[in-house]
């Protein structure tokens, strides 16, 4: 879980001021294959007709608004969630991942999903799906699939956390590593797992 005290990352939705910023990290996280400016901008093109792309945000701290807040961590040590928003209202911060959500004729695909390498491992991920999720359900989607490296372990236990399974493999789909691509899919209408906040743009009471 993302936290919900001052500083806490949030989740909104994407724009096309954040495409430069995003380009950038999806070339670090995926620069075999890594999707381009042009690529996101035909993405958002489609919002919010049959896409719904979300960043995270990391936002300044206010004691230094160059540099990046800390996280609250809850009793446990776990950082708790906090709302999704849709606007850029934060007056200074830096994305720290991202995700792309389409859906169409009752049928959603996560598109793509991203986090820093070094804000991995803190639930910002869980929030992310968990935010597509949400909008997969408000748009009556019965069913969720995406496609993951066969060798990426750690997103595969993520999704099969939320309900997702194994339905086929695209052999040497991803190049030129040649690794190949785990179709997953959730069938059902999805039952909303929020992570401490509403559906875009409808925060919790």
């Amino acid at each position: 879980m993302i936290g919900t005290g001052t500083g806490a990352p949030f989740i909104r939705v994407m724009t096309f001021a954040d495409l430069p910023v995003v380009q950038r990290l999806e070339a670090s996280l995926y620069p075999d294959d890594a999707w381009s400016v042009e690529m996101f901008r035909g993405e958002l093109d489609g919002q919010p007709g049959t896409r719904h792309y979300v960043v995270a945000v990391q936002p300044a701290d206010p004691a230094d608004p160059g540099r990046p807040a800390t996280e609250v961590a809850d009793a446990t040590g776990v950082p708790d969630a906090t709302e999704v928003t849709d606007g850029a209202t934060e007056a200074a911060g830096e994305i720290v991942g991202y995700a792309g959500l389409s859906a169409a004729g009752g049928q959603g695909d996560v598109q793509t999903i991203g986090v820093r390498t070094d804000r991995q491992g803190r639930g910002i991920g869980a929030a992310l799906l968990s935010a597509l999720l949400d909008e997969a359900a408000r748009r009556d989607c019965e069913v969720v699939f995406l496609e993951v490296r066969a060798d990426n372990e750690a997103a595969r236990k993520l999704y099969e956390g939320f309900g997702f399974t194994e339905v086929s493999v695209r052999k040497r789909y991803y190049q030129p590593s040649g690794v190949d691509a785990i179709v997953m899919c959730r069938q059902g209408a999805p039952k909303k797992r929020t992570i401490g906040f509403g559906p875009v743009g409808v925060p919790d009471a």
